[in-house]
C-alpha cells in the first residue's frame, strides 16, 4: 500500500541527475535502528552467521570460497548503500532501484551480477490491511546481496533452514539461495489471497442478504488490493522466466526449481485474475440489486397511482359545482360513490394479481 508520505517524497527526485540516491523509504518503528545488517557464510560442511554494525565488516575476503549472502535490513542510509556500491562494483542506477522503494518487480543484468526487485505483501496482525514492502537482490557468483524496507518474515525460516545439518540449500550456491528467497515471496502471495478470498465470500454473502453503501465501498476497496497485488504479481512472472534463461550466474540445476517456481507464480496470477473477474462481477451484482430495489418502489408507486387514477376521476365528477347532478339528491349517493371506489380499487387490484404484475 502506497503511503502520502511516501508519495511526497517521491517528488524529491524531480529532475535530478540519474543514479542520484533518494530514499524514499521510512522505517516503520522509528525506534529500530535504521539499518541492520547480516553476514552468512555457507557451504556444505558448515554455516557462519554474524551480525555487523559497520558495513565494511560484512565484506568477505577476496579469497572466501563459500556462499556469501549479506541481508540489508533498512535502506534509509544513502552511505550504507554507496559504500556497499563501490565494494562490489554496483551501478549507480543500480543502487537508485534500491533506494527508490516505488519498482515494479523487474530483472536486470549488469554483466557479472543480476539485479532483481520484488514486492513482498503480509497482513498486519490484527487486521485485514495488506502491507507491501520491496526486496532487491543482487546476485554475482557466489554472493547474493539482499535489501529489505525492514526485517522479513521469511528471514528467521530461512536461516534455520541453512544452519541445519546437511541442509539441501547449503549443497547449492548463491543462485539457489536467490531462488529459495522470492520461492518465500511467492509463498507469502498465498496466505494473502487466501485471506482476500474469505473476505470476498462474505461481502458475496452480504451483497445477495443486504447491500448497502458500506458494502459497496468495501468491494472498492478490495479491488484496489487485487489491483496492487496484480501489479506486483505479473512483472514477477517475467523475472522468474528471465532467471529461467539466465545461463551465467543461475546453474541447470537450479533451473528446474525455477519452473515450479514459474507454474507457482502463474498460479497466483490466476487467482488474483480470478479475484478481479468476481470483483467486477459484484460491482454489478451491486448495482444491479439497487436498481431491482428501486423497480420494485416504483412498481408499487405505479400501481397506487394506477388505482387512483379512476378513483380521482369519480371523485373529480362528483366534485363540479353544477346545479342539477341527480346523484346529489339520492338519499344513498354518498353510500353508492364509496361503493364505485371501492369496486374499482378491489378490481383493479385483483387484476394486477391476475397478471403477475406485483
Amino acid at each position: 500500500m502506497v503511503h502520502r508520505k511516501r508519495k511526497r517524497r517521491l517528488a524529491q527526485k524531480a529532475g535530478l541527475p540519474p543514479g542520484t540516491l533518494v530514499t524514499t523509504s521510512e522505517p516503520e518503528h522509528p525506534a529500530q535502528p535504521a539499518v541492520a545488517i547480516t553476514r552468512i557464510l555457507y557451504d556444505a560442511a558448515g554455516y557462519d552467521e554474524c551480525e555487523v554494525h559497520a558495513v565494511e565488516d560484512s565484506f568477505p575476503a577476496p579469497d572466501e570460497k563459500r556462499t556469501i549472502w549479506i541481508n540489508v535490513d533498512g535502506v534509509n542510509e544513502v552511505t550504507v548503500l554507496e559504500r556497499f556500491g563501490r565494494h562490489f562494483g554496483l551501478h549507480p542506477l543500480l543502487l537508485e532501484d534500491i533506494a527508490h522503494t516505488e519498482q515494479r518487480p523487474k530483472l536486470e543484468s549488469y554483466g557479472d551480477h543480476l539485479f532483481m526487485d520484488l514486492n513482498v505483501f503480509h497482513l498486519h496482525e490484527g487486521s485485514d490491511e495488506i502491507h507491501g514492502e520491496q526486496i532487491s537482490l543482487v546476485l554475482g557468483g557466489n554472493w547474493l546481496l539482499s535489501f529489505n524496507e525492514g526485517p522479513q518474515s521469511w528471514e528467521r525460516p530461512l536461516r534455520e533452514r541453512l544452519k541445519a545439518d546437511k541442509a539441501h540449500c547449503r549443497q547449492h550456491g548463491a543462485d539457489y539461495l536467490a531462488y529459495t528467497i522470492i520461492d518465500a515471496v511467492v509463498d507469502g502471495y498465498y496466505h494473502v489471497l487466501e485471506r482476500l478470498g474469505d473476505r470476498i465470500e462474505d461481502l458475496e454473502e452480504e451483497l445477495m442478504a443486504s447491500p448497502t453503501p458500506q458494502t459497496l465501498h468495501a468491494v472498492y476497496s478490495l479491488k484496489r488490493e487485487v489491483i496492487n497485488l496484480r501489479k506486483s504479481i505479473w512483472p514477477l512472472r517475467e523475472l522468474i522466466g528471465g532467471l529461467q534463461r539466465e545461463r551465467d550466474l543461475v546453474r541447470e540445476s537450479t533451473g528446474v526449481y525455477l519452473r515450479d517456481l514459474y507454474d507457482h507464480a502463474v498460479q497466483v496470477l490466476d487467482t488474483v485474475e480470478t479475484y478481479r473477474d468476481i470483483l467486477a462481477g459484484m460491482l454489478d451484482i451491486y448495482l444491479s440489486s439497487v436498481s431491482n430495489k428501486m423497480n420494485e418502489v416504483m412498481k408499487v408507486l405505479t400501481v397506487i397511482a394506477t388505482i387512483f387514477i379512476p378513483l380521482t376521476f369519480v371523485a373529480g365528477i362528483y366534485g363540479m359545482n353544477f346545479e342539477f347532478m341527480p346523484e346529489l339528491k339520492w338519499r344513498y349517493g354518498y353510500v353508492f360513490f364509496w361503493g364505485i371506489i371501492v369496486a374499482v380499487g378491489v378490481g383493479m387490484l385483483a387484476y394486477f394479481r391476475r397478471k403477475k404484475w406485483f
